[in-house]
């Protein structure tokens, strides 16, 4: 797994959100969420200040636009009720995606009890940048 500071996509950043908790960083299309290992992610403790940064930034009001790539490259729980709250204040995305390798994708399996939509898994930050990129069309 790697960090997109890492990358060759980390020059396009449009802005970048540093927490005690995680980093988010904002492309043209796409937005990547990278959390601290051992972090249990809430939606009062970090979700919601993260949605008024990044929604704030993108000016866009309820999200359908976003693409969110969660890069977990570090162990960390999410409390994946709180996906309830998040649709609750009229937030979309318009697509949910997650990079893991296979020992961290349990906790996805839970949020998908939560998530009103499809979560889309990849094992590559490439893969999923460039999913998004070619506006989700699959790339072999």
């Amino acid at each position: 797994m790697i960090s997109i500071m890492d990358t060759d996509f980390y020059p396009e950043v449009l802005k970048e959100f540093n927490y005690s908790f995680g980093d988010v960083f904002v492309f043209d299309k796409f937005v990547v969420s990278e959390i601290r290992q051992g972090v249990d992610f809430s939606w009062d403790n970090h979700a919601k200040a993260v949605i008024d940064d990044v929604f704030g930034f993108l000016g866009t009001p309820d999200g359908a636009t976003i693409n969110l790539i969660s890069n977990r490259i570090n162990s960390y729980s999410v409390m994946a009720s709180d996906w309830v709250k998040f649709f609750k204040n009229s937030y979309f995305l318009n697509s949910y995606i997650v990079v893991s390798d296979k020992a961290r994708l349990s906790n996805a399996t839970i949020e998908k009890l939560f998530f009103k939509g499809t979560i889309k898994h990849f094992s590559q930050l490439e893969m999923a940048i460039n999913f998004v990129k070619n506006d989700m069309v699959e790339i072999d």
